[in-house]
């Protein structure tokens, strides 16, 4: 799996990926909506592990390369989810602090767009997006999604379902 955009790399994991995808997991400022820190060595141990799949999953998360800096500056990919009962594919873009306010959640977001519909061949995208995260939202609508409805998560958690359908792109 690889994704060239102007400024990124979308790529499938490798071992060396796993220390800093831990790291930003590990972030409380970084994984604020995304339910919270982690613990870095319980990532660290399942990345390692992920990065050893072969072959890989075709809904995962992958790590994001800035090609200036060679740097892992997020983590973000397609996942396979039951949104109320029904199967669904969520892009998901995590992004470290400091690559933020530089256009790369847009970028990113919209290169999954491209790759949920031209390579895996997806008719609906969804993001699942904390009620407070309006820059997410942003991001979500900017690339064409739309507000569907709010929608509560088997842990509890109420929030917004942004959805796209191939047909309206």
């Amino acid at each position: 799996m690889k994704i060239k955009t102007d400024r990124l790399i979308i790529r499938s994991i490798q071992e060396v990926d796993s220390e800093p995808l831990a790291a930003l997991w590990a972030d409380p400022e970084v994984t604020y909506y995304m339910g919270g820190r982690r613990n870095y060595e319980e990532v660290l141990k399942e990345l390692r592990e992920d990065a050893q799949l072969n072959p890989q999953p075709a809904f995962d998360l992958w790590p994001v390369i800035e090609k200036e800096t060679g740097q892992i500056i997020g983590h973000c990919g397609i996942l396979e989810k039951d949104i109320e009962g029904r199967n669904q594919y969520e892009i998901v873009y995590v992004l470290a602090k400091s690559a933020w306010g530089n256009g790369f959640a847009t970028e990113v977001a919209s290169s999954l767009k491209d790759y949920a519909f031209n390579q895996l061949g997806l008719k609906r995208i969804t993001a699942l997006i904390d009620p407070d995260n309006l820059k997410s939202e942003i991001v979500a609508t900017k690339i064409g999604l739309r507000y569907e409805k709010d929608t509560v998560r088997p842990s509890g958690k109420n929030m917004r379902l942004f959805a796209l359908n191939i047909e309206d792109c």
